[in-house]
């Protein structure tokens, strides 16, 4: 298990995420704790990528009725759960697939779990072709989060479903 995280200074956004895949397969290797998985791979993004804030949430049941759960994160207090189909992550969950959002208030049934968030990217963690969590990346500025970052932050959620 790595315990710190090195990329290369004034490089772009993809030789970041380059740089970064393998030391977070690095950091979750032979853990078998998924909260301390996910804790850890959270705190690499935020400051590796210096996301405004990141974070997953569970897919648990509570009440005979599923719903997402807030798990490990970084960044200021977010919404503790969310309902299927509810907001870009209970969407994201709802269709299956990645969200990117570039203009928070643009998007019908937004939630509002921190007013500096402007822009959004969900993506879906499956496994065994079911959503078990959602991991949630925010920023602080408009139309942040392109199709460079979903490649490489569905590439973390397929390292985060065989850890979870």
């Amino acid at each position: 298990m790595a315990e710190e995280i090195f990329l290369p200074l004034d490089v772009g956004k993809e030789e970041k995420y380059e740089s970064l895949l393998p030391q977070l397969k690095a950091l979750v290797e032979g853990e078998p704790d998924s909260i301390a998985n996910a804790a850890n791979v959270m705190a690499a993004l935020k400051y590796a990528m210096n996301f405004f804030w990141v974070g997953i949430y569970f897919v648990r049941t509570h009440a005979e009725k599923e719903e997402l759960v807030l798990g490990p994160f970084q960044g200021p207090v977010a919404c503790t759960r969310i309902a299927f189909g509810k907001g870009v992550c209970g969407k994201s969950w709802e269709e299956n697939r990645t969200i990117i959002v570039d203009d928070v208030n643009k998007f019908p049934g937004h939630i509002s779990c921190n007013s500096l968030s402007k822009s959004e990217i969900v993506i879906p963690v499956i496994k065994n072709n079911k959503v078990i969590a959602i991991l949630d990346v925010d920023s602080a500025n408009l139309s942040e989060f392109d199709l460079l970052d979903q490649k490489y932050l569905e590439q973390v959620g397929t390292l985060l479903a065989k850890v979870l």
